[in-house]
C-alpha cells in the first residue's frame, strides 16, 4: 500500500493570491502610473502575499517570483532576453553576496564550538545571579552577533541550547508550573535580546542588508561602519534595560544561581582548551572587523572582506567545501532576497514607490499640519513597527513596507538619515511581538516556557521601552554624530 503524502504547497491562499492578481492586472494602473509599474507591483505584492501566508518556503517562493516577472514582461520588457536579464539582475548584487558568504562563515562558530565556548565563559563570570546569566548570554549574543547573520541561528542554534540546559537544571521544565523558575525568564529574555544584537551591527541579520540597499534606492547610503557608530549608543542602552525589563515583567521565582556558574566550568573542562580551528576563527572574526570597519580606508569592500574570511576558513581547513555547500540558509537567502531586491528595485526604478510615497505622505502632512518632524517619525515609526503584527517574516515586510515609509517620512521632510535609520533598526527590534514574527519563534515558543499571554505581554512592554530609547536617546547621539 503506497504512503499518503500530503502537498508542500499550501494551495488555498495561493489560489485565492493569483485570482487576485489576476483581476488586478486587467485594472487600468492608478492616473501617475505606468502600466508597467503598476504589473510590477502586482507580482511584487503577491509574492509577498505568498511569503506571509507561507504558500511555499520562502526562497522558493522567490524562484516562483522571479519566474512570474520574466514570464510576464512585468518590467515593460520588449523582449525575452530583456525580461530574464532583468528578473535575475539582482543575483549579482554585492550586498546579497555579503550576507551569503557570512552566513557561510558563521557556520564556523557552530562547528569549532567557539559560539558555545563564548556563551559558557560568560555564563562562569557573570552567572551567580538569574539577572547575570541573562547579562551572560545577552554577551554572548553580541559577540557572535557581528559575523553571525542569522539571528535564527545565533539565537537557537547557539544561546537557546545553553539556556534550555540551564532551567533544566534548577528543575525548571517547560512542561509545568516550574517553568516559573527560571525558564520562562531566560527564554523570554534571549529573543528580546537578541532582537537588539540584531540591530547592533549590519552584518547582524539578514533583513538589515535588504533595508540598506532600499535606503540606498532613496540615495541614503549606510556602510558597516556608520551603522555600527550610529547604533552602538541606543543599542547597548536597550541591552542594559530589556533583561531588568524582562525580570521584572516576568518574575523569575529563582533569584540567585550559584550553581550556574560551577555548572558552565565543568562543560568548559570537557571541551578542554581552545582548539586550533577555534583560535582561527576567532582570528578570522578580528580580520573580519577590522576590514569591515577600516575598509574604505585600506581599499577594502566589505563584501571582499568577506570573501577573505571564508577563503581563509577554507585555506586553514576550518571549513570544507561541503562546509559550504551544505549551508542551506546562505543559498536560501540567494534566492529570496534576489527576488525582493530585484522587484523592490523595478519598484523604484518605474516610480511606483515615489508615487505612493507621495499618495500617501501628502494625506499624512494635511493631517498633522506643522506638527513637528519628530511627532511624525514617532507616529510613523510606530505605524511601522506595530504593522508586523501582521507578518510571519520580518524580511517580508522590509521588502514590502521598508521603502514606503522611508518614502513618506522624507516626502514629510523628516531628515533621510534619521528616518532610515529609524526604520532600519525597528526591522530588527519587532522580531519579538508575537510568537510567529520570526523565524526563531517556533524554537523558542515550541519549547513550551513562555505562555502566548506572556510572550505578548512582554514583547509590546520591551516595544513601547525600545522606541522611546531609540526616538530620545537615539535622536541625541545622531544629532551629537551631525547625522541631521
Amino acid at each position: 500500500m503506497k504512503e499518503k503524502t500530503s502537498s508542500p504547497v499550501n494551495w488555498l491562499p495561493l489560489i485565492i493570491i493569483v485570482i487576485c492578481a489576476a483581476i488586478l492586472w486587467n485594472i487600468t494602473p492608478p492616473e501617475g502610473l505606468t502600466l508597467p509599474a503598476w504589473h510590477s507591483a502586482i507580482v511584487f505584492v503577491a509574492t509577498i502575499a505568498c511569503i506571509v501566508a507561507k504558500v511555499l518556503p520562502i526562497g522558493a517562493v522567490g524562484l516562483i517570483g522571479i519566474t512570474v516577472f520574466a514570464l510576464t514582461y512585468a518590467s515593460g520588457a520588449t523582449t525575452a532576453v530583456e525580461s530574464i536579464t532583468t528578473a535575475l539582475s539582482d543575483l549579482n548584487s554585492s550586498l546579497i553576496w555579503l550576507i551569503v558568504v557570512a552566513f557561510m562563515i558563521a557556520r564556523g562558530f557552530i562547528k569549532t564550538g567557539l559560539g558555545r565556548r563564548i556563551a559558557l565563559q560568560m555564563i562562569r563570570l557573570l552567572g551567580k545571579r538569574t539577572l547575570g546569566l541573562a547579562y551572560g548570554l545577552a554577551v554572548a549574543d553580541l559577540i557572535l552577533s557581528p559575523a553571525m547573520p542569522s539571528n535564527t541561528a545565533r539565537c537557537g542554534g547557539v544561546i537557546y541550547p545553553i539556556a534550555d540546559s540551564l532551567a533544566r537544571s534548577f528543575n525548571s521544565n517547560p512542561e509545568d508550573q516550574s517553568r516559573n523558575k527560571i525558564g520562562t525568564f531566560l527564554i523570554t529574555c534571549i529573543g528580546n535580546v537578541n532582537d537588539v544584537t540584531a540591530a547592533m551591527f549590519m552584518t547582524a541579520y539578514t533583513g538589515n542588508l535588504l533595508a540598506v540597499k532600499l535606503a540606498a534606492n532613496a540615495d541614503v547610503h549606510l556602510t558597516w561602519g556608520s551603522w555600527f557608530v550610529a547604533a552602538i549608543v541606543p543599542c547597548l542602552a536597550s541591552l542594559i534595560i530589556v533583561p531588568l525589563l524582562v525580570y521584572w515583567l516576568t518574575k523569575p521565582e529563582i533569584k540567585h544561581t550559584p550553581d550556574a556558574p560551577i555548572l558552565a566550568k565543568t562543560e568548559l573542562e570537557k571541551m578542554g582548551k581552545m582548539s586550533r580551528s577555534e583560535w582561527i576563527m576567532t582570528a578570522t572574526v578580528v580580520l573580519l572587523l577590522i576590514l569591515w570597519i577600516f575598509g574604505d580606508k585600506l581599499g577594502v569592500d566589505p563584501t571582499a572582506a568577506s570573501f577573505v574570511g571564508l577563503s581563509f576558513l577554507l585555506l586553514t581547513g576550518v571549513l570544507t567545501w561541503e562546509d559550504v555547500k551544505s549551508e542551506k540558509g546562505a543559498w536560501d537567502t540567494l534566492i529570496w532576497f534576489a527576488a525582493l531586491l530585484m522587484m523592490a528595485n523595478q519598484l523604484k526604478k518605474l516610480g511606483f514607490t515615489t508615487w505612493f510615497g507621495n499618495l500617501i505622505g501628502d494625506h499624512i502632512g494635511t493631517a498633522m499640519g506643522d506638527s513637528s518632524w519628530i511627532l511624525i517619525l514617532l507616529l510613523l515609526n510606530a505605524a511601522y513597527f506595530y504593522t508586523h503584527y501582521f507578518f510571519a517574516s520580518g524580511n517580508a515586510q522590509i521588502a514590502a513596507l521598508y521603502a514606503v515609509f522611508l518614502s513618506v517620512g522624507i516626502n514629510l521632510h523628516i531628515p533621510a538619515l534619521p528616518m532610515a535609520l529609524m526604520l532600519a533598526f525597528t526591522s530588527s527590534l519587532y522580531c519579538s511581538l508575537t510568537q510567529y514574527s520570526h523565524a526563531r519563534g517556533p524554537i523558542l515558543f515550541g519549547a513550551g516556557y513562555v505562555p502566548t499571554g506572556t510572550w505578548w505581554r512582554v514583547g509590546f512592554v520591551v516595544s513601547i521601552v525600545n522606541q522611546a530609547i531609540f526616538l530620545t536617546l537615539g535622536l541625541i547621539w545622531w544629532k551629537t554624530l551631525g547625522l541631521y
